[in-house]
């Protein structure tokens, strides 16, 4: 066991020191905002403000940010948040009788009426083998002679080995690595008094364990080098351990099932009003971190410029820690669009579908009243042409939601443009978006770096409000089309997601095979407006 509490710990601190000794150079924190150059891809969104016309008008676009929770608060997100024009903030009334009381910046739908919240849920495929679990568990292959239900039963088997196998891996990594890890961690913060404790406590510190008293040499080695402190070391396996003991205790475990809290029928995909008004929930950050990318109030003097400057933000939570469900997606389309979203920002999505009929019906509503659905394309490095991310713009029988943009993440240089872990398709991937080391606002008053399509997607929410706010005569449908064919068109080959050194054209990893250009654009927009 002490070896590999050891392991661990040689890990963080070595993984840490190659982190401090990079030969390549990290990113400038607004280096997607930039000009396009080969080695710095952004999106020329200095260009585009300096090219609008001086006190142009501009109309502000309110911006649904679906997502995990947002911290609402934050000194650089305060001011351009959206307000219920028709809701008396606090006075447990609904004042405009929408079926949402007090939801003053937003709605979500992932808490209870007694104000308590889900921060935790199972994976979707975990979700669909509990229910499976009660039709097959007794049975067996031999009892089955429907080709449907022995269909079902394959599939109720295939899941079962899945999620019991990865819960299983997650518990051995748990117990053997990461909890005693922490554990032996936590216990010299706490013979030291300290919780980042300096070199020179470190000697003072004298351990009469053989564990600690190894731990102790090679924390000592580690803090020689500049820049790594205890508690980053602390960190770099705290990270980990909470990562990997939701997979265990939460996403694949089918005894943990949290929708008691919210307090409806689930069951019911048509019940829409249900949640509370807490749109942070439990950890915030993945909201609060796109939600500055889209709008963190610009020139203020503080932390970060968000794309747009004209725009209001609309927090609705829907996500949790695991796979978010398809009822409350639907609803929060909804919710967004009645209350006067013009653009959707949809960081999320999964593998696994549950109603996948109730999400599109949102989808397609959102559609008829001209919004644009902006969709990350997810992180698995996967075709989404060959395997399939939801949701999606597909609506069935043929149908397709024609105001929806799957973006994909890039990356500064221009050969590996691409990020190594961005979902892609040459027919289900809209265009590319910057999505690596984007620097954003995080809960409190503190920013913070992000990589993922995650990041992606607001950044290209952010064009698309900034264009709009100026030609708001535009359609979602004319919208979608100037994001598309303004985007800069990359002929070259670059490394494939997900590979060490396979090239493949950019152009076949996207429907338009380009990046998003705000100042391209812009002047497509006002072509197209004749304005």
């Amino acid at each position: 066991m002490k070896y590999l509490i050891l392991s661990a710990m040689v890990f963080a601190s070595t993984t840490l020191f190659a982190q401090k000794n990079k030969k390549t150079k990290s990113p400038a924190q607004d280096w997607y905002q930039q000009g396009m150059q080969k080695s710095n891809m952004g999106i020329d969104l200095y260009k585009a403000y300096e090219s609008l016309p001086a006190n142009a008008p501009a109309k502000d676009i309110i911006v649904a940010v679906i997502d995990g929770g947002t911290d609402i608060n934050h000194p650089d997100l305060k001011a351009n948040l959206w307000h219920n024009p028709g809701e008396i903030p606090f006075n447990g009334i609904d004042d405009d009788h929408n079926g949402y009381t007090d939801d003053t910046v937003g709605w979500n739908f992932i808490g209870g009426a007694d104000g308590k919240m889900v921060e935790f849920d199972n994976l979707e495929k975990t979700r669909i083998l509990r229910t499976l679990m009660k039709k097959y568990s007794e049975m067996d292959a031999s009892d089955i002679n429907d080709p449907v239900k022995r269909a079902e039963y394959e599939h109720y088997q295939k899941l079962k080995t899945d999620v019991e196998q990865n819960r299983l891996t997650y518990l051995g990594l748990l117990t053997a690595q990461l909890e005693p890890a922490i554990k032996a961690l936590d216990d010299m913060r706490e013979s030291m008094g300290k919780t980042n404790p300096s070199r020179e406590d470190l000697e003072k510190y004298n351990p009469t364990d053989p564990q600690n008293i190894a731990l102790k040499s090679i924390l000592l080695k580690a803090l020689e080098k500049d820049g790594i402190t205890f508690e980053a070391i602390y960190e770099q396996i705290r990270e980990p351990y909470d990562q990997v003991y939701a997979m265990a205790h939460y996403h694949y475990n089918t005894d943990y099932d949290p929708r008691s809290i919210v307090g409806d029928n689930y069951e019911n995909a048509s019940e829409r009003y249900y949640g509370n008004n807490n749109v942070a929930g439990g950890d915030p950050f993945h909201g609060t971190h796109v939600a500055g990318i889209i709008g963190a109030v610009r020139n203020n003097g503080l932390g970060v410029n968000g794309v747009a400057d004209h725009v209001k933000i609309m927090v609705v939570r829907v996500v949790p820690n695991g796979d978010e469900r398809d009822k409350d997606v639907a609803n929060g389309i909804r919710y967004a669009v009645d209350n006067g979203a013009r653009i959707l920002n949809m960081s999320f999505g999964k593998s696994y579908k549950w109603n996948k009929a109730v999400v599109d019906s949102a989808v397609a509503y959102a559609v008829s009243k001209g919004v644009l659905l902006v969709h990350a394309a997810g992180n698995d490095n996967q075709n989404n042409d060959l395997d399939a991310n939801y949701p999606n713009d597909s609506l069935g029988n043929g149908q397709f939601a024609s105001t929806w943009l799957e973006i994909g993440a890039s990356a500064p240089e221009k050969k590996k443009l691409a990020t190594d872990f961005s979902n892609y398709g040459q027919h289900n991937v809209d265009l590319f978006s910057p999505g690596y080391k984007i620097y954003s606002t995080a809960p409190g008053t503190i920013y913070k770096f992000s990589d993922g399509t995650s990041m992606a997607a607001p950044v290209a929410s952010g064009v698309a409000a900034l264009v709009w706010s100026r030609y708001p005569n535009l359609t979602a449908e004319q919208l979608k089309e100037i994001l598309m064919k303004s985007s800069v068109v990359n002929k070259k080959k670059v490394v494939l997601p997900g590979t060490k050194s396979t090239k493949i054209r950019f152009t076949r990893l996207s429907v338009s095979g380009g990046l998003i250009n705000a100042d391209r654009a812009l002047k497509l927009a006002a072509a197209t407006s004749g304005k």
